[in-house]
């Protein structure tokens, strides 16, 4: 019996990502050079960055002169050690019972806030015979998810002097509408965030890493920079749209000029020629105004394309946009071409990206589809291939 070559298998199917590290590399040092000298930036490159790869994004980012990453959890930063990346990680939601020792053994940082935490990593600590090893404190101001408010912070402070083989080298919490330029809950966060640095002076800490920004903060709120910033969808290209009072707000202080770094393309599988009145895909939702030529593509929301581009999405092919026709299926997306000249089987079509001035981002997909870019990003599935350039 013949053997497969699954990896040879994998590239024949036509629906692939193509992600640009020189763009990453270039949208870090945009970001870094924003803050300017004094902020450290943490590189985010949790859920697989943002569905571009993490070990490549990490290892262009580590190259790039990142000091830090951020991941979600120890599952994400085990890769990152595997491939020989040695900058620091930070584990930004805590961590499991039964992973301490892991996360002390691969110098990883994890963010702690509650005693039972703190007693995991001492304990593992002195079994493994670490003198030192640090952790972010995580302060609770208002998201209502992780972290201690502050004055729940005493005894975890206390858990903290008892504990003489960790160190609080950092400070940390999220800010829940940073995107809202005049948003109350912003101000009021950060307020109760230096009470909590102050009741960690009292109790004899000073943090050198103070950080509770994320891509949205470190454009629309400086004031919440302190000595670290977390950006990640930045480093992709991207940020949400910002608002006031429930407004759009536009303009180019509101922004970082990142360029996006994944394009999405496919190829037409098949083209058919259709009558007028001809219902397309499943249930027949559109219905064919005139005769029309109809490219079946071979990427559908198994891929991670969004259901909700059916309702006024498009894609770019041989220099102009077609849109899509009816409901997006599993496996396959029908886009109408009729009068797009010279279409044939196999042409390539962008999903995701820009051609001769032509553009469809993420931001598109997310307002089509009633969501946010994260979710278009991150949504990209892994049978569709990263190709690195």
């Amino acid at each position: 019996m013949a053997t497969i070559d699954i990896a040879k298998r994998a590239a024949t199917r036509p629906t692939w990502a193509e992600v640009s590290l020189p763009i990453l590399r270039s949208n870090y040092r945009i970001v870094e050079d924003y803050v300017g000298h004094g902020v450290t930036v943490c590189a985010v490159v949790k859920a697989d960055a943002y569905g571009h790869g993490a070990v490549a994004c990490a290892r262009a980012l580590e190259d790039e002169g990142a000091t830090w990453l951020g991941v979600t959890s120890l599952d994400e930063a085990i890769p990152l050690r595997e491939e020989g990346i040695g900058t620091r990680i930070l584990l930004m939601t805590g961590f499991w019972r039964g992973e301490e020792e892991e996360i002390i053994r691969l110098d990883l940082t994890p963010t702690i806030w509650e005693v039972g935490q703190i007693q995991l990593l001492e304990k593992a600590a002195e079994r493994i015979g670490v003198r030192e090893h640090a952790v972010h404190l995580k302060v609770d101001t208002g998201m209502g998810r992780l972290g201690a408010a502050p004055d729940e912070l005493p005894p975890v402070l206390d858990a903290l002097r008892g504990a003489s083989h960790l160190r609080v080298e950092g400070v940390a919490t999220h800010l829940a509408s940073s995107e809202v330029l005049d948003a109350p809950s912003v101000g009021k966060q950060l307020a109760d965030f230096e009470q909590a640095r102050r009741m960690l002076a009292d109790w004899g800490a000073n943090p050198e890493l103070v950080h509770a920004a994320n891509t949205s903060a470190v454009i629309s709120h400086r004031e919440s920079w302190h000595t670290m910033v977390r950006p990640g969808l930045a480093l992709y290209g991207y940020h949400l749209p910002f608002e006031r009072a429930g407004r759009a707000v536009t303009g180019r202080k509101l922004r970082l000029e990142v360029k996006p770094v994944l394009t999405w393309k496919t190829r037409i599988l098949s083209l058919r020629q259709v009558r007028a009145g001809q219902a397309l895909g499943y249930g027949g939702t559109y219905v064919t105004k005139a005769p029309a030529r109809i490219a079946v593509l071979p990427v559908g929301y198994a891929d991670g394309l969004n259901c909700g581009l059916a309702a006024g999405g498009r894609v770019i092919v041989r220099e102009h946009y077609a849109p899509i026709v009816g409901r997006i299926s599993m496996d396959l997306t029908l886009v109408d071409v009729t009068g797009i000249p010279g279409i044939e089987v196999a042409d390539e079509v962008i999903l995701l990206g820009a051609c001769d001035g032509l553009n469809v981002d993420a931001g598109e997909h997310a307002a089509m589809a009633h969501t946010i870019p994260y979710e278009i990003l991150c949504a990209i599935s892994k049978r569709v291939p990263r190709r690195y350039r």
